[in-house]
């Protein structure tokens, strides 16, 4: 759970913390055919293309906005996915590597912003964006993909409130 009092840093990076905690943890004690399971037709969306996801929106925010590293794809978008951040398409390795590339991009995202303050930023398009305003994204990020991680568990053995 987050820290119900504490300052506004600890505050967004507890409730990012809490939303990628939730997130693996929809992922727990599944089999590599159920992570990659689409389970709410006609959605091709599964718990592997989740985490796959959110594993590139890290990567873009944190290390290619705000650290401006030049960091490739490791998920490319799908044809057709207007612009978004790819992932959502299963890969054919398994799920320890898919979550080891997660928690990669969850150490350099730390990384990333321990040595700025929430009101640094960084270029985005025409303007600049704030190391808060992308904490803020992020969580909202992450809370969306929960509630699809939830729908998904729940289709597939019942499990709800994990």
């Amino acid at each position: 759970m987050p820290p119900m009092d504490a300052d506004e840093r600890a505050t967004l990076a507890g409730w990012l913390d809490f939303y990628r905690a939730t997130l693996i943890a929809k992922c727990d004690g599944l089999t590599e055919e159920q992570l990659r399971t689409a389970s709410a037709p006609p959605s091709p969306l599964t718990l592997r293309g989740l985490v796959q996801h959110v594993t590139e929106v890290e990567r873009t925010w944190f290390r290619r906005v705000l650290a401006g590293e030049a960091a490739p794809p490791v998920y490319p978008s799908s044809p057709g996915s207007a612009g978004h951040d790819g992932g959502f398409t299963p890969d054919d390795g398994p799920f320890s590597s898919a979550r080891r590339l997660w928690e990669d991009e969850v150490a350099h995202a730390r990384s990333a912003c321990a040595a700025r303050d929430l009101g640094d930023s960084a270029a985005f398009g025409e303007g600049r964006v704030t190391v808060r305003w992308v904490y803020s994204h992020m969580i909202a990020e992450y809370a969306r993909h929960c509630g699809h991680a939830d729908l998904l568990r729940e289709r597939l053995d019942g499990a709800t409130g994990v």
